[in-house]
């Protein structure tokens, strides 16, 4: 969405005393003064939403958002395997019901039992509204979120939502949770009381993204269910929220099912009408998908993102999608692409020369992969910020080069040319003018040949562990580990459990492992943990890499203090010319649609462009 910008309206001639009374109290509810400010500085009261960068899209007395379907029906199964990119989160496993601490493996959409102070419109790229919160003030200074509370909140076991449950569960989080939990309330200093309010206290050094994140983004616990437990242990003791959906049946590793609160205290409230529709939303866990897909064959499950394309041109034949009561569906995917790629470990010694990297992401390649393996359904990615306007193109100019200049002596000069993008192969499989260069790469990077492949100064020999949980990969692996033997560089597959895969990769004990990312229209304060220096050292970070570069930090910096969209997607744009120059992954594909396998009786919104794929607002139509 583009940014709007308020004027001053009372510039304009013939608007009268009344209407501009009438106009200003909906531009201040809006968060912005009436010179179009953003939010962060003014003063206000009661606000019903925050927004960064500009006004918001609904008025306080807002019914619905507009992208669900305000009378969808209750009831109904929505049955699937749920794809996770969340911290803690396994969609192959789980063995606790604790999501929000390192330990353990978490499942997906545990945070269906939570709710928050406030939530997203995700027809807007970054404005959230009051939930929990019945409204929400901000200090002169930016540095305070006050939150009135709603009355009626209640947790599942009957009791009130009160201002010390609020301050218990951010206070406990910013200390004992995940370490992504704690990136996201670097900048809160602490939740303490303020009367009958709760008061969220940040540093001066936060970002406007950090503020919103904080009130939209922090599960509200119950402080009586901690007295005699500790808040970071694994437990599969159910926790107590005050979310649409408690714990329902289970089998820790097998299966879990969230069931409906038909007394959900908020359901009336226009954050949450048309959504939490299905009475039962049931995940299935396995480490194989092929196991998952007979399920979906079956209806055990009647919801199927597939995410292999070599399934979706050649498995979807069977009865029940023959005889129509299954079907295919393409559904566009307005969000950014994400980031998926294989991610070297900087940590190895072997990795410490870009020419390295560069020279093994050279001989995989997708031209062929994508003919011969994916049925030319993906496009290649070359950037984290794909579908964004923080992707880079083109020399270094304007705000982007203005970001860059004072740092000039400490980049690589191609930071300011054309942003590096992944060659296009002749398609043959073994391109061998690329795998020319790769090998002139290894010989400028001080490796040398022996009996042995490719040894360094020390003796030590370059090879590759790739580390997987998912054998789907090693078809798709095999031919890049074919160029690179021909390179002399051997590669070695390494598929282990999804918990030793979890703990390895917590722990940074991989030379090389496979992430995807889902990533917002803004850079937030969790932008630190995949880019930042000090993320490099933090085990459970998404800094895989172990980057440690000054100048992204700065360009973090830069970005999470941006005043303005233009300013931080160009704070974005100097991070991808950096990154891309580094060669720090072997950047995968991407497609711009969800591909579906359904079965008939599900409703879904058919709204315009979202900046998320939220299918548990979908509904069932069918008994």
């Amino acid at each position: 969405m583009p940014k709007q910008t308020v004027t001053d309206t009372r510039a304009r001639s013939g608007l009268n005393r009344r209407a501009f009374l009438k106009t200003s109290a909906l531009i201040a509810a809006a968060g912005i003064d009436l010179l179009g400010r953003p939010l962060v500085g003014w003063t206000s009261t009661a606000l019903h939403g925050l927004s960064v960068f500009g006004s918001l899209k609904y008025a306080p007395d807002f019914a619905h958002f507009d992208y669900i379907n305000p009378t969808a029906p209750k009831g109904g199964r929505f049955a699937f395997t749920a794809p996770s990119w969340a911290f803690n989160q396994n969609p192959q496993t789980f063995n606790t019901l604790n999501g929000f601490v390192l330990k353990g493996d978490a499942p997906p959409r545990i945070e269906l039992l939570f709710d928050t102070l406030m939530v997203r419109a995700y027809d807007e790229p970054d404005a959230v509204y009051c939930h929990l919160a019945r409204s929400v003030s901000l200090s002169p200074d930016g540095n305070r979120l006050t939150f009135t509370l709603r009355q009626d909140a209640r947790f599942h076991d009957g009791a009130p939502v009160t201002p010390q449950d609020i301050v218990f569960s951010y206070n406990i989080l910013k200390k004992d949770g995940h370490p992504l939990m704690k990136t996201a309330l670097g900048q809160m200093d602490r939740a303490e009381l303020d009367g009958g309010k709760v008061a969220l206290v940040f540093s001066g050094k936060q970002s406007r993204q950090a503020l919103l994140d904080a009130a939209s983004s922090i599960p509200i616990f119950a402080q009586a269910h901690y007295a005699d437990k500790a808040f970071d242990k694994s437990t599969l003791t159910p926790p107590i929220g005050s979310g649409a959906y408690r714990i329902g049946k289970m089998n820790a590793g097998s299966f879990i099912e969230y069931h409906r609160d038909p007394d959900y205290w908020g359901a009336h409230l226009p954050t949450a009408i048309g959504h939490g529709n299905f009475d039962t939303i049931r995940l299935l866990f396995s480490r194989e998908r092929t196991a998952l897909f007979e399920a979906f064959k079956k209806g055990d499950l009647n919801f199927y993102e597939e995410f292999s394309s070599k399934s979706w041109a050649t498995q979807y034949a069977f009865p029940a999608l023959e005889d129509g009561r299954a079907f295919k569906l393409e559904v566009p995917d307005g969000r950014p692409s994400g980031a998926q790629g294989w991610f070297f470990n900087l940590r190895r010694a072997k990795f410490a020369d870009p020419r390295t990297r560069e020279a093994i992401a050279l001989a995989f390649d997708f031209e062929w992969s994508n003919k011969n393996l994916f049925f030319d359904l993906y496009q290649r990615t070359q950037s984290f910020f794909e579908r964004t306007n923080m992707k880079a193109s083109g020399a270094a100019t304007g705000k982007v080069l203005a970001l860059l200049e004072p740092y000039r002596d400490q980049l690589d000069p191609v930071v300011f040319d054309a942003p590096y993008s992944p060659p296009v192969s002749n398609g043959s499989g073994k391109d061998r003018k690329l795998l020319g260069r790769a090998n002139k790469l290894l010989t400028e990077a001080g490796w040398k040949r022996s009996d042995k492949g490719w040894v360094d100064d020390k003796g030590e020999v370059l090879d590759i562990e790739l580390l997987s949980n998912s054998p789907a990969f090693e078809r798709v692996v095999s031919p890049w580990a074919n160029n690179l033997a021909l390179l002399g560089i051997p590669l070695n597959f390494r598929l282990v459990d999804p918990s030793q895969f979890q703990s390895r990769l917590d722990n940074f004990d991989f030379d090389m492992t496979s992430r995807r990312y889902a990533l917002s229209s803004n850079l937030t304060p969790t932008s630190r943990s995949i880019w930042g220096s000090e993320a490099a050292d933090t085990p459970g970070s998404y800094n895989l890499a172990g980057v440690k570069h000054p100048v992204l930090d700065a360009m973090l910096d830069a970005g999470l203090a941006a005043k303005t969209r233009d300013d931080m997607e160009a704070a974005g744009q100097a991070i991808d010319r950096i990154w891309r120059a580094g060669h720090y992954w072997v950047p995968n594909w991407n497609k711009p649609v969800h591909t579906l396998g359904v079965w008939k009786g599900f409703g879904w919104p058919t709204s315009g462009k979202l900046h998320d794929f939220i299918p548990e607002s979908w509904w069932w139509t069918d008994d």
